[in-house]
């Protein structure tokens, strides 16, 4: 992942992606990234321009998410005063501002459908209008357009202008997400991890526990690297033995005892499945594929503990409260699993 103009990863999908963008830059064509939200979609519209003939040139970025559907079109074409209530005076356009450079679509997926019309006439023409004017400007942008969505589908279903995605989709590139790329996960732990330690002034750098490091390999990351990269600067920050490999990471910040619960009315009200006889075949779970009961059984409680003790910090009587174990009965599992503070 791109984070301060580099480039950090290292499995093929991810390099492929990067390869693609990098020949894509020197070609004056629009282009289109499609990714999930967190893996960088910005970064490499940055990099498309970065590596362009365009460099030197404004990149300009427009969220088309953020905006209210009645600002979108004056935000894209700019507006000459008293166009609408509110236009007091005339205002350049992001495509005039981005005039010889770059325009960069964020969310392209939620433009209006008059956007999306008055979008076509500027690819094709190379010309926009502000609105409450009669005259076209004439413009030279290269447009590099992102979304999570699936344009394809919604240009099929009518959401989305056809003709629109074919003058937009010279190339495309997918960005793969954070779950698939094999190896990239600890790369990047270890550098958002160095980084933060280094902000925090520590002398050095404990790394994480071995516990840890397995569970940000098998978490499914849904916010991909943007939430690895807080999941990890927090676990930095919040441990207070700069000394210790860091043992406890919390992946979703809300997690609390007194976290708010909805109101009743507002919870689902969708009934629960039963079986529906004894014949019914029961879904597949992930305990299927378990052949050796007690080897699964030691791994599961090796793993509570080794989390528990990071989480109070190898305090074992603590830890041995939170678990209602004795301090004894603790101990036991402690040299049962040869759990030893610094080495897990």
């Amino acid at each position: 992942m791109k984070l301060e103009s580099q480039f950090i990863g290292q499995s093929g999908a991810f390099l492929d992606a990067v390869e693609r963008a990098s020949r894509a830059a020197s070609m004056n064509r629009p282009v289109l990234v499609i990714g999930e939200r967190g893996t960088g979609k910005e970064l490499i519209a940055e990099r498309l321009h970065r590596l362009s003939t365009r460099w030197d040139e404004p990149l300009v970025t427009m969220n088309c998410a953020a905006l209210p559907e009645t600002l979108i079109e004056a935000e894209l074409f700019g507006h000459e005063a008293g166009a609408f209530t509110g236009a007091t005076k005339s205002r350049v356009g992001r495509f005039e501002e981005a005039d010889r450079g770059t325009l960069f679509l964020d969310e392209l997926g939620t433009l209006s459908m008059g956007a999306q019309e008055r979008l076509l006439r500027a690819v094709e023409y190379g010309e926009v209008t502000r609105i409450g004017a009669s005259r076209p400007i004439r413009v030279d942008v290269r447009i590099v357009a992102a979304t999570n969505d699936d344009l394809p589908a919604l240009a099929a279903s009518g959401e989305f202008r056809a003709d629109l995605l074919d003058r937009l989709s010279f190339e495309v590139i997918t960005l793969p997400p954070l779950r698939v790329r094999e190896g990239d996960i600890g790369v990047l732990a270890e550098h958002f991890g160095r980084r933060m330690a280094a902000e925090l002034e520590w002398d050095r750098w404990p790394g994480f526990a071995p516990h840890v490091m397995d569970a940000l390999e098998d978490h499914p990351w849904p916010g991909n690297v943007r939430e690895l990269r807080n999941v990890v600067e927090r676990a930095v920050y919040r441990w207070a033995d700069p000394d210790m490999p860091i043992a406890h990471v919390q992946f979703d910040p809300f997690d609390s005892p007194w976290r708010p619960r909805p109101p009743e009315h507002r919870r689902s009200s969708a009934p629960v499945a039963v079986r529906a006889g004894a014949d019914a075949a029961p879904a597949p779970t992930q305990f299927d594929s378990i052949e050796d009961l007690r080897a699964a059984v030691d791994a599961h409680e090796r793993a509570i503990l080794a989390h528990a003790l990071g989480k109070h910090r190898w305090n074992q009587r603590q830890t041995a409260r939170a678990l209602g174990l004795t301090y004894d009965q603790l101990r036991h599992c402690i040299r049962k699993h040869a759990l030893m503070e610094g080495q897990d």
